[in-house]
């Protein structure tokens, strides 16, 4: 049976946890670097991603986390998690916070809204919507859409070639001007599109930002938990080739025939 873990430094790991509960999958809390060994896949919970980052930097994590992104075995993370698997991030806080990368993307750390004390302010930045998800229902069946909880949720601003968008939705009509910067030196940009990304895959790594956790539809962890599958699909037919080469170098070659030689 595959082990999912679920890094549990803060956020919704205990939803998750009950979510593959529920589809008969065993999920296992992860808060040291060591916890990651022997699992198949990995979930980055929803959170608050700066006290995220600050936890992983005291468990001495974030080595252990780019490791396990780049050795290929499925990673999934949702909401902050997408934060932290985006190799950059705008709309931080006054010094940024450190990141795991290996995700192809920019993303907007506040797109959909702040923290607030205030309680109303809190439910006006929380929404849920309908997604249309052509990609998910194509692989796990079921509905074209799915129900999008977010929580003060990020969004992707740009991705890569190689990343497949699976979903995303209309941009809040009164949402501030979003500026995206390219870096020292170079002009400012001011997001003008009128739909953001919000659901990304790119080969071992997918992201969510929204919930899918806070929900009883159970398609997404499916989705991850095929990524997984796919996964040592591939690691054994590699294995398989590399020991079929091995087997044809090792095999002895014939020797040349001493052909007569006549005087």
């Amino acid at each position: 049976m595959a082990v999912v873990g679920v890094l549990a430094l803060q956020g919704s790991y205990n939803e998750h946890l009950a979510a593959l509960r529920r589809i008969a999958v065993r999920g296992v809390e992860v808060r040291k670097p060591e916890q990651l060994l022997g699992l198949d896949s990995l979930i980055i919970p929803g959170g608050e991603s700066t006290t995220m980052a600050k936890l992983a930097n005291c468990h001495n994590l974030f080595p252990a986390l780019r490791e396990f992104v780049s050795g290929g075995k499925p990673v999934w993370g949702t909401c902050a998690g997408l934060i932290f698997l985006a190799n950059k991030a705008v709309g931080q806080k006054t010094g940024g916070q450190e990141l795991v990368g290996g995700l192809d993307c920019t993303v907007h750390r506040n797109f959909f809204g702040r923290a607030s004390c205030l309680l109303f302010l809190l439910q006006l930045q929380s929404f849920e919507t309908e997604l249309s998800v052509p990609k998910l229902a194509e692989k796990e069946g079921g509905n074209d859409t799915c129900r999008g909880v977010f929580i003060r949720a990020p969004a992707i601003l740009e991705v890569g070639s190689d990343v497949e968008i699976l979903a995303d939705c209309p941009v809040p009509a009164n949402r501030p001007s979003i500026i995206i910067s390219s870096g020292e030196g170079a002009e400012e940009e001011v997001y003008s599109k009128d739909r953001v990304i919000v659901a990304v895959r790119q080969g071992n790594i997918l992201a969510t930002a929204f919930h899918p956790e806070l929900t009883s539809d159970s398609r997404w962890h499916r989705f991850f938990l095929d990524m997984d599958k796919e996964s040592q699909t591939k690691a054994l037919a590699a294995l398989s080739l590399s020991s079929s080469s091995r087997d044809t170098e090792d095999m002895p070659k014939n020797k040349p025939l001493d052909l007569p030689i006549f005087e």
